[in-house]
């Protein structure tokens, strides 16, 4: 992907603990960064956190027809370790996506840091719902942050943009 589609590139990464707390903030950001020209928005499609955010991308396709959705897919078979209720979710929002990746036929061990280090190769800007403790959305989180991305944090404990630290004298 060359860099002038991942300037228009937005990905999501965030715990499968989210509970839907901040729904509405996540709708706003979508819609507010396809208003600065943020086209595509790439879901890493676990249950939790970016599962929500790709039903908010479809939520605000709705008004802006013009929004994609790319569920990036780890490994096949991915939803069969999910409960019924996101079993159900996940075939709903892959019908409505625009795109699907399936980075794996199957399970290996670190197919998920693939599909982490995938969406942030493949994105200028991540939405976060990180709560600071360990596991994938700190590795992304940290990943992101080293490759100079743009993190826009919604949980509340962070809830500002951050932005790497620039450096002076390139």
């Amino acid at each position: 992907m060359n860099n002038a589609a991942i300037t228009t590139c937005v990905a999501f990464t965030g715990h499968r603990t989210y509970n839907h707390e901040a729904n509405r903030l996540l709708r706003h950001t979508v819609l507010s960064l396809h208003s600065a020209g943020k086209h595509t928005f790439l879901s890493g499609m676990a249950a939790g956190f970016d599962m929500a955010a790709a039903e908010a991308v479809l939520d605000c396709r709705t008004a802006r027809t013009d929004i994609r959705l790319v569920a990036v897919i780890p490994f096949r078979g991915q939803e069969e370790r999910f409960s019924s209720h996101d079993r159900i979710r996940y075939e709903q929002i892959l019908a409505e996506a625009d795109e699907t990746v399936i980075l794996s036929e199957y399970y290996t061990r670190g197919v998920y840091a693939v599909r982490n280090d995938y969406l942030i190769a493949h994105a200028a800007t991540l939405i976060t719902w990180y709560d600071g403790s360990t596991g994938g959305t700190r590795y992304t989180v940290e990943r992101a942050l080293a490759q100079r991305r743009k993190l826009i944090h919604l949980h509340p404990s962070t809830p500002l943009s951050v932005y790497p630290d620039p450096e002076l004298f390139l």
